[in-house]
């Protein structure tokens, strides 16, 4: 499931409405401005005079000529996908998103393209037609999208936000206007959006600037302007509860310092390096944008979530696997995951079945790549290694040493991705995890095993030790399977209500922010 931001069309609308959120009951026409912008007045001819030019020299789209136009009626604001003179973030997501529907065919594509384009190729189309375009790649995309929908009114589909004024108040609405997210953290989300564009607000945000250049690691007791900035920053996030405007790295700041980086992901000790200075330094906006975007990937999974009494989920940017059941959580777990050569799939399973004391047969990219000239030069290297050759495959015995530890957990996958335990325990003491060749290594595998077989009497504990002993390999598989979802959240807020940032460690959002304006 690599694809996470499909819109429902009425999704979508609802984003766009916040572009014109005044209207007239009355009937309006148009002038032009100086910037050559429609302004609506009470003369149907002209509008008649404009839409008929617009349409004559843009043939291709005189068949959606009444839909656009519809569009227009009844309003005293002259452009719908424009905030003044720049196109606002509801018509980048329009463009994105028909961009990605499957089998679109965008007419004037090249124009509108340029619309968005940053290169000196940039469009020299007023406004007007500029607006008219988007309003009509708007009614073909939404055509596409509803295609099963025999009859469509498109200004009727708009009407149904135009109680929202504001961004602020429709972020509040929207859940209960829709469709309900049935994932929680959804909501948990959408409450620190609330908080960091309340912080975008604040005179008091402001960024960090180290007393010394180059920077130098702060550690308690240290006295520093840079310091004090630092405590007013965890004030205004909530690691603080209040700002004694103090430069000295004193016990209150520690207790802070360390829940600020708790909650992101960080090693959890009390130096102030120089990456923890430039995360607190990422401009509020792009928190704003990676909260908005990750609310989507909420939204993306929350239909499965729902339906799922029990499951696993791993997510990769913060290197942690959660194990719940019946809506609570029974395990957490440090997981470490795919290189950036090697990334772990963002994707959806079922566990089917878990094996103990298990054989690994070691891929052949390993073999080719890492293993046959050591075994070239080394006879006894197999041997040192616990490892033999069956049926010209490389394969590790099973044991304490076994590179996938004692205790695996299966779901069929493309990518043959699984989950297990590792005797490379002390790898958990890394902030930035991404060690494996793709699979998740997870430092509770024994724990979770356990967690997993209680409604099975017979895996007692003494049952399960025994398998684990690295001996002989067993496998159960299991009679109920178990969802388990790897995700890419780069926000979450945990159970305390604590909002964490953590690291786009395969570059995923930066990839969609270059591309989009992921947007609420």
């Amino acid at each position: 499931m690599r694809t996470f931001y499909s819109f429902t069309v009425i999704l979508g609308l609802s984003f766009f409405v916040f572009s014109f959120s005044k209207f007239e009951s009355t009937n309006t026409t148009y002038t032009k401005t100086s910037s050559n912008t429609i302004v609506y007045h009470n003369d149907s001819d002209d509008v008649n005079e404009i839409s008929n030019d617009f349409f004559k020299r843009y043939s291709d789209l005189k068949k959606y000529k009444s839909d656009v136009m519809s569009l227009y009626k009844n309003r005293t604001l002259g452009t719908i996908w424009f905030d003044e003179n720049e196109i606002s973030e509801f018509g980048s997501v329009l463009y994105e998103k028909a961009k990605k529907t499957n089998d679109l065919v965008i007419p004037y594509q090249k124009e509108i393209d340029q619309l968005f384009s940053t290169s000196s190729d940039k469009s020299t189309l007023s406004q007007t037609d500029a607006d008219m375009l988007l309003s009509s790649l708007y009614v073909v995309y939404t055509k596409k999208s509803n295609a099963d929908k025999k009859k469509l009114s498109y200004n009727d589909m708009l009407k149904d936000f135009l109680n929202y004024s504001t961004l602020e108040e429709q972020e509040t609405t929207v859940a209960t206007t829709n469709e309900k997210v049935e994932f929680d953290q959804y909501y948990k989300l959408q409450d620190a959006l609330k908080k960091y564009k309340r912080l975008e607000k604040s005179s008091k945000y402001k960024p960090i600037v180290p007393a010394e250049s180059p920077y130098k690691e702060l550690r308690p007791d240290a006295v520093s302007s840079t310091i004090s900035q630092v405590r007013t920053r965890l004030y205004l996030l909530g690691d603080l509860k209040t700002d004694s405007k103090s430069d000295v790295y004193d016990r209150e700041l520690m207790d802070a310092v360390m829940k600020y980086k708790v909650r992101n992901g960080f090693k959890p000790n009390y130096i102030l390096a120089e990456e923890h200075i430039n995360e607190m330094n990422i401009p509020l906006e792009d928190k704003v944008q990676t909260l908005k975007l990750n609310m989507e990937r909420c939204r993306a999974i929350a239909a499965q979530i729902a339906a799922s009494d029990e499951y696993v989920l791993v997510n990769v940017p913060s290197y942690e696997m959660i194990y719940v059941k019946n809506g609570k959580v029974q395990l957490t777990s440090p997981v470490f995951v795919g290189a950036p050569l090697t990334k772990t799939t963002i994707f959806n399973g079922e566990i089917d079945r878990i094996v103990f004391s298990p054989y690994w047969t070691v891929p052949q990219s390993i073999v080719q790549n890492e293993l046959k000239s050591k075994i070239a030069a080394d006879p006894n290297y197999l041997a040192e290694k616990n490892m033999e050759m069956v049926n010209g495959q490389v394969r590790q015995k099973p044991g304490p040493d076994n590179s996938l530890g004692l205790v695996k957990f299966m779901f069929p996958n493309p990518d043959d991705i699984y989950m297990h335990d590792t005797p490379s325990k002390t790898l958990f003491d890394f902030e930035k995890r991404t060690f494996s060749h793709g699979c998740i290594n997870v430092k509770m595998a024994k724990e979770l095993a356990v967690a997993m077989l209680k409604d099975y009497p017979e895996w007692t504990k003494e049952k399960i030790d025994k398998a684990m002993e690295g001996k002989v390999e067993s496998s159960f598989k299991l009679s109920k399977k178990v969802p388990i979802y790897i995700t890419y959240f780069t926000s979450l807020v945990n159970e305390n209500g604590e909002i964490g940032f953590f690291q786009d460690v395969y570059e995923n959002d930066k990839q969609i922010t270059e591309n989009a304006v992921v947007t609420q």
